[in-house]
């Protein structure tokens, strides 16, 4: 045994990703006394501008959208008491098909290897028990999040640690309920084509693949506090529009797939750090 705290690192691509998919487990565990550590790897430049003003509209200014979502995230981490913020900035590379993707410095032209070598400085430096990321579609086929995939586990591999490793996922009930719910706060939202609607279906996971269900009912709070801090895209963060309390009903349990593990823990599992405490 160490006086080294566990830790938590989560890796995650914009400025409000940490909220949405991992607020609950980043604001339970910092209240259980882990450290919790955020790498966001872009600036959020291709978020939308003051205004709503959309990226390569007439006043987007990339880099003034980036130096505001910095200050949003600063805030989103004060909420969900993160104990470290690491920035890698790369440029946000824009959604899939975008101009922006192929711009110099851009994260999804950077070198896996690149983006891998300063991702494990970090890793050899916080040492984490347990690290967070996206799946290799970076759940819904964006861009930076596929990188941050990329990275993170080349990462691993170039370092000696063996924590424990998880993607994010949602079950596939969840992705069902959340559908429902989209259409009872948008009553003119036309039906999806049937293209869409299947590729909707491929997102997330069978409610048994999923190997661990974390409860972050009360901190569910927290959570949406720290969406609102990123109140510049607003106009995107479906979520805000429910309430706190459908909010809580809605997104109160976190899940994720384990895909490293060294404790032998058994699955389901109800927290990332069982076999760890």
């Amino acid at each position: 045994m160490t006086d080294r705290p566990l830790t938590l690192m989560a890796v995650h691509a914009h400025p409000d990703d940490e909220a949405t998919g991992t607020g609950g487990v980043l604001a339970r565990y910092a209240a259980e006394g882990i450290r919790t550590v955020l790498v966001t790897c872009t600036d959020g430049g291709c978020g939308d501008g003051p205004g709503g003003v959309k990226p390569g509209d007439p006043g987007h200014d990339p880099a003034a959208v980036a130096s505001l979502r910095r200050q949003e995230l600063e805030a989103s981490c004060e909420v969900l008491k993160i104990s470290d913020l690491e920035m890698l900035d790369y440029a946000d590379s824009g959604m899939m098909g975008w101009s922006s993707n192929d711009a110099p410095g851009s994260f999804w032209k950077t070198p896996v290897e690149e983006g891998a070598a300063r991702l494990a400085e970090l890793m050899r430096h916080y040492r984490p028990d347990v690290v967070v990321t996206y799946d290799e579609n970076g759940f819904y086929g964006h861009p930076d999040h596929i990188q941050a995939h990329r990275i993170t586990m080349a990462a691993l591999e170039m370092t000696e640690l063996t924590p424990k490793v998880y993607w994010t996922t949602m079950p596939r009930s969840g992705m069902q309920r959340f559908g429902e719910i989209m259409r009872e706060f948008h009553e003119d939202m036309p039906e999806p084509d049937p293209a869409e609607t299947a590729a909707m279906a491929e997102i997330g996971l069978p409610d048994d693949e999923i190997t661990t269900w974390v409860d972050t009912t009360a901190f569910s709070g927290q959570k949406f506090d720290a969406l609102a801090a990123h109140a510049s895209q607003g106009e995107n963060i479906f979520f805000l529009r429910m309430g706190k309390e459908r909010f809580g009903e809605l997104m109160g349990m976190e899940t994720f797939v384990r895909v490293q593990d060294a404790t032998g823990a058994a699955v389901p599992e109800n927290d990332l750090f069982t076999g760890l405490r």
